[in-house]
C-alpha cells in the first residue's frame, strides 16, 4: 500500500527543513529535496554536462563535481539561468522522488507517510503529485534573520504565501519554538494516520 504523499512548501528561511525533521521523528519517512539535487549533482553525468555547456567548466569542484554555491553564483539575479537550472533539475528531482515513493510502497511494512520538501510546488505545477500540502511560513524579517539575507527578490516570481495558503491542506505560521512546530507536526501527523 502506497503511503499517503506529503509535500511541504513554503519561502526562504521558513523552516521547511525544520518542519521535514519534525516528520521523521514522528515516524513519517523523509526524503529532502536537497539531498536529491546533491546525488544528482554528484552522479547524474547528464545534469553535470548541461549545466558544464551553460555555465562553463568554473563550475566544477576540484573532484570535477558541479559546485553549488558556484552554480548559486551564476544564477542570482539571472532569471534566464535560474530558469535553464530549473528545467535541467526539476524535472530529475520529481522522477528521483516518486521512484523513492513507489519503493516505499513495495516494503512489507511500508510506512503509513511520506514527506518530501518542494519549495516550488505551485510554481512547477506538482501538487497533482501528493496527497497533501503543508504550507510553512514565517515573517519576512524572520526568515531575513534565519538566512542572513533577504530573500525577497528571490521570492518576486513565485506565488505569494497568501495564494499558497488557500490552496494548502495545513498551514503552519513559523514563528514560534520548534516545540511549537514538533506539535502541529504531531497533530498533521495524527490526521494523516487517521484518514
Amino acid at each position: 500500500m502506497r503511503p499517503v504523499a506529503v509535500a511541504i512548501t513554503g519561502g526562504i528561511g521558513a523552516g521547511k527543513s525544520s518542519a521535514l525533521a519534525a516528520f521523521e521523528r514522528h515516524g513519517a519517512a523523509t526524503v529532502s529535496s536537497d539531498e536529491i539535487v546533491h546525488e544528482l549533482l554528484r552522479a547524474d553525468p547528464e545534469v553535470k554536462d548541461a549545466l558544464v555547456q551553460r555555465f562553463g567548466q568554473e563550475i566544477l569542484d576540484p573532484d570535477g563535481v558541479p559546485d553549488r554555491h558556484a552554480i548559486a553564483e551564476r544564477v542570482f539575479g539571472d532569471d534566464d539561468a535560474l530558469d535553464f537550472l530549473e528545467s535541467v533539475l526539476h524535472p530529475r528531482v520529481a522522477a528521483e522522488y516518486l521512484r523513492w515513493r513507489e519503493w516505499l510502497g513495495t516494503l512489507p511494512e511500508p510506512p503509513a507517510v511520506c514527506v518530501t520538501e518542494v519549495p516550488l510546488l505551485y510554481e512547477v505545477g506538482s501538487e497533482a503529485r501528493f496527497d497533501r500540502v503543508v504550507l510553512v511560513t514565517a515573517p519576512l524579517g524572520l526568515r531575513k534573520a534565519r538566512k542572513a539575507f533577504d530573500p525577497a527578490p528571490r521570492e518576486a516570481r513565485l506565488l505569494s504565501d497568501r495564494d499558497k495558503a488557500k490552496k494548502a491542506d495545513f498551514v503552519y505560521v513559523n514563528d514560534g519554538t520548534l516545540d511549537d512546530l514538533d506539535a502541529f507536526v504531531a497533530a498533521v501527523m495524527g490526521e494523516l494516520r487517521d484518514g
